[in-house]
């Protein structure tokens, strides 16, 4: 780890500093600590900011990761990915990998829990990179998924129901086509398939226990529930959080509904939910 000299910096009920990941390319990202006192962190969660694939940095979303690392009392590893553009899929895919490996040694040495997410394009980016880790036969105990837009073909209702709700059908149509261009599906060095969704996957058994979170009022509520569907049937744990009078980008809401959830969830994690009689926990 390569990172600033000066000592972390208070946020809001946790601590932060800079580091660079190595890598080829290194990767930037932003750690945070739950302030000492509110006892020692349990996990890390590597995390994806939103922004369509193609804006948004871990400066920008400060506030939510802080947030999500006061609340939950794990340390947050906030990841400034390649954006398209300029870097189509798999680039920020692969830096979300890099930071999720980089992370995971950490978490081995600490036997602490570790789960990779993200907001909207960041949580598609997460889901991803769970279908990667479980390809490669790694350990991931968790993803955590605030309304991640996964259906590039925009069947679900959502997306008909209110033409001016967002975000619209048109943008995302330009977000998809920015970030994978006519490459849904590309191959890392070691031959693992890297998607740019999940739908793309042929099977979803063994992923990790998957934390979803999406509002009544967001268009791609429906690419979220689908894929709830998609993990249940697959023995995939499940805890979805679906609250009415949500829309899209709740987690930048300082009042926001989905992020103190998400946060409680995290906090709660069972190690392994997996037992002979109970592969799902819909709620």
């Amino acid at each position: 780890m390569s990172a600033t000299a000066r000592p972390p910096v208070p946020a809001a009920g946790a601590t932060w500093s800079d580091a660079v990941i190595p890598g080829d390319p290194a990767v930037s990202a932003r750690v945070f600590r739950p302030l000492p006192g509110r006892g020692a962190p349990t996990g890390f969660l590597v995390w994806a900011h939103g922004g369509s694939w193609q804006y948004g940095s871990v400066a920008q979303w400060h506030d939510v990761t802080a947030r999500i690392a006061a609340l939950s009392g794990w340390t947050v590893v906030s990841v400034d990915y390649r954006l398209a553009p300029r870097h189509r899929h798999p680039a920020p895919l692969e830096d979300l990998l890099t930071a999720l490996e980089w992370t995971r040694l950490r978490s081995d040495a600490s036997g602490s829990l570790l789960a990779v997410g993200g907001d909207s394009s960041g949580a598609t980016l997460a889901a991803c990179a769970a279908l990667a880790v479980r390809d490669r036969g790694g350990r991931l105990d968790a993803q955590v998924l605030a309304y991640p837009p996964l259906d590039p073909g925009f069947r679900a209702p959502g997306h008909r129901c209110d033409s001016r709700a967002f975000p619209t059908a048109a943008a995302l149509r330009r977000a998809w086509s920015a970030h994978r261009g006519t490459a849904p599906t590309a191959l890392a060095a070691d031959g693992t398939v890297l998607h740019s969704t999940p739908l793309d996957a042929a099977d979803h058994h063994g992923l990790a226990q998957a934390v979803l979170a999406t509002g009544g009022l967001d268009p791609v509520s429906g690419d979220t529930l689908r894929y709830a569907r998609i993990l249940r049937d697959s023995r995939v744990p499940v805890h979805l959080h679906h609250p009415p009078g949500t829309g899209h980008a709740d987690l930048l809401r300082p009042a926001g509904q989905l992020l103190p959830l998400l946060a409680r969830t995290v906090r709660e994690l069972p190690p392994d939910p997996r037992t002979p009689d109970d592969g799902n926990d819909i709620r």
